[in-house]
Order: structure tokens, then sequence, then C-alpha cells
């Protein structure tokens, strides 16, 4: 049998990693709604508690702790070869993520703690619900599930079903880990950037929990769902979602430095001038998916893409944004020589008049830069 978590990875391998971690009950499915937005611009990787869903349940035993789950993490990390990492997780989920940002900092680059807390409200209410478990299983207590995770009327049948299939055993290990776990004295020394997420009906983890990390964990930042309860992710996952993307990704604002070490800060402010509130969404969407996914993915070079960027230019007859990309293409490194090979590779595949037009933009955007390759 084997000795890691099952997980599911999503994304591309070359993206910046993020684990997402469950809550007591749930399987991975609890990011169902979530993750595969977010791995658009993130290897996701999303794990099993052991005994829930497809981890083994003899990965841990009666007395677990919550180090003993981060542990089981890291090893998971280990073995897909990613070491450091942005890390995200709900309840039992989120107090594994705030372990490792105390304990392991070197591996936990942001964190968001979703509908959590540094402490689950003492020892004894996890204790009587460890014992009564390993004695009767967990058929009764899935049947309060919908009570306990959602608001009235809400409900997801498969976490509900992974609840009551969850092994026993393990489930009540993680109630040990639960019952042992209070790191208040120590949240204050996380360094990493941290995101806290609660949901306004949580009876759980209520904000309050919430609150009281964000007035400990040094420059921390607040989010709370009106209408979630404890596993927001399922219930709210555009409100999750969007907290989530602007606290990883800072895709706007990572665009927009690449955007201006590529295009220049004088084209970047001339297009920041004639924004508009027509034209502000358009300009975010530039800088969070064209500079902020697709220009930071370290797979291509920049001269590689500037090469890329003015053949597609070329084949579509965008001549002046050809002018605007053959000033990048020499910021990013190619000399005039090999920006006039590339043309005469688009006169092949894109046609003699559109390499014509495309010399004629390029002639004059180099001269301009007193740059022509006469003058190398």
């Amino acid at each position: 049998m084997t000795n890691l978590l099952n997980h599911l990875s999503e994304g591309p391998a070359s993206a910046p990693p993020l684990l997402l971690g469950p809550s007591l009950g749930t399987s991975y499915a609890l990011w169902d709604a979530v993750a595969p937005e977010l791995s658009t611009a993130h290897r996701v990787i999303r794990w099993d508690l052991p005994g829930h869903g497809g981890s083994p349940a003899d990965l841990i035993g009666p007395g677990a702790t919550v180090a003993d789950l981060a542990e089981l993490v890291l090893a998971l990390a280990d073995s897909l070869g990613v070491e450091r990492f942005a890390y995200a997780g709900v309840s039992l989920g989120g107090a594994v993520g705030l372990h490792l940002a105390v304990h392991r900092p070197e591996r936990v680059s942001s964190l968001a703690v979703v509908c959590s807390s540094a402490h689950f409200n003492g020892a004894k209410p996890w204790q009587e619900r460890a014992a009564r478990v390993r004695e009767e299983g967990l058929a009764r207590l899935a049947e309060s599930a919908d009570a306990r995770w959602f608001t009235p009327g809400f409900t997801v049948p498969r976490l509900v079903r992974d609840h009551r299939d969850a092994d026993p055993d393990a489930y009540a290990a993680c109630c040990d880990a639960l019952a042992a776990f209070d790191l208040r004295a120590r949240v204050g020394e996380i360094a990493a950037p941290t995101l806290l997420i609660a949901g306004r009906e949580d009876p759980a983890t209520p904000p309050a929990h919430l609150r009281e990390l964000a007035d400990a964990v040094p420059g921390a930042t607040l989010t709370e769902i009106p209408g979630a309860s404890h596993l927001a992710p399922a219930e709210r996952p555009e409100a999750v979602l969007t907290a989530l993307r602007a606290h990883f990704d800072g895709g706007a604002r990572r665009g927009m430095a690449v955007r201006r070490a590529v295009l220049g800060d004088a084209h970047v402010d001339r297009a920041q001038g004639r924004q508009t509130p027509f034209t502000a969404r358009f300009q975010d969407f530039i800088s969070r998916y064209a500079w902020g996914e697709i220009w930071t993915d370290e797979t291509l070079s920049r001269r590689e893409r500037s090469m890329v960027t003015l053949t597609a230019l070329v084949a579509h007859g965008h001549y002046e944004e050809l002018a605007m990309h053959v000033r990048a293409a020499r910021r990013n490194g190619l000399t005039a020589d090999e920006i006039g090979a590339v043309l005469l590779q688009t006169a092949v595949y894109c046609g003699v008049p559109a390499a014509n037009s495309a010399f004629a933009t390029a002639q004059r955007v180099l001269a301009e830069e007193g740059d022509s390759p006469a003058a190398e």
C-alpha cells in the first residue's frame, strides 16, 4: 500500500505550485468548483486526508497531530518534486497550512486559511466525537453534515457521501489532531503573505476566529463571505475564487511589471492614460492573462516569445501592433538581423505581401530607434 496521500494534480507542470487542503470528512472534491479555475495559473495539487477519498487509512493512528498531517503533505510535495509552494486549506486543512507556515516557513511561499482557526474550541468535543465514531462509525454523524457544513437548504451530495464513506478510525485520528491543536502562541511568527477567509454563517469556525488570526498574523488580510457556512469553497465558490486569485496570482500586478519591462514605461503609461471605464476591464484582462500568465511562463524565454509574437502579428496583418513588438523584441535581446530573419521566415509561411508590409514597418521602427542592421 502506498505511504502517500491521494492527490489530484491540475494545471501546467511549469506553473507555480499551489496545494489545496480539505476539511475533516471531505475529499479533494471540496475544491471541485474552484481548483480548475486556479489551475489556469498554477500547478494545483489537491490532497485527501488519511482514510478520506482515496488516501490510505493507515497513514495515521490514534493520537495523531496536525504535525503528523503536515509531514504527510510535505512527503507528497517531495514526491512531486515541489520544494516551495503556495497553500490554501479549509478547516483541518487550514490548520495544516498554519502549522507549515510556522514550523516549515521555507516551504510556504504564501498562505490562505479558509474557514479555519488557530484552535478548535478545546479538546473535549473532539475527544468525544472521536470516541463516538470509533464506537458506532460515521453513518449517523454524516446525517448532520449539511447542518454543520452549509447554510439551510444547501448541500453537496458528493461531499456528504465522502463523509459517510470515510474510514472511521482515520476520521477519529483526525479528530485527535483537532483536539490537540492550538497554535495561538505561534501564529505571530508567520512570515508568508496570508489571506484569511471566513464564512459569515460558519458555526464551526466563526468569523471571530479568523479575526483573531488577522490580529495576530503580521500583514494578514481578512475576507468575510456573506451567505457562506463552513465549506465556503463548495457553497460560495465564486467569492472564494476571487479572493484566492487576488491573493495568490498577483496576476495584474505581476503582469504590469512584465508589460513595462517588455513594452517600456512610455508605452504602458500612454495606454494607461487612455484608459476609460469602458476599457478598464480589458486593460486588466491584458495585464492579468497576457502579461501575468503567458509572458511570465518560463517555458519559453522572452526572446522566443518575441519571435512567436512577431510571426503571429505578421500572419494576421496587425502592423501597428507589430511596430510595438519590434521595439519589444529589441528590448528582449533580439538583434535587428534576427528580427529580419524572423520576418523572412514569415515570407515563406505567411506570404510575401504580408512579409513585405512587415519589413516596411520594422525598417521604419528600427530607423526611428537608430537601430537599423547597417548601424550594427
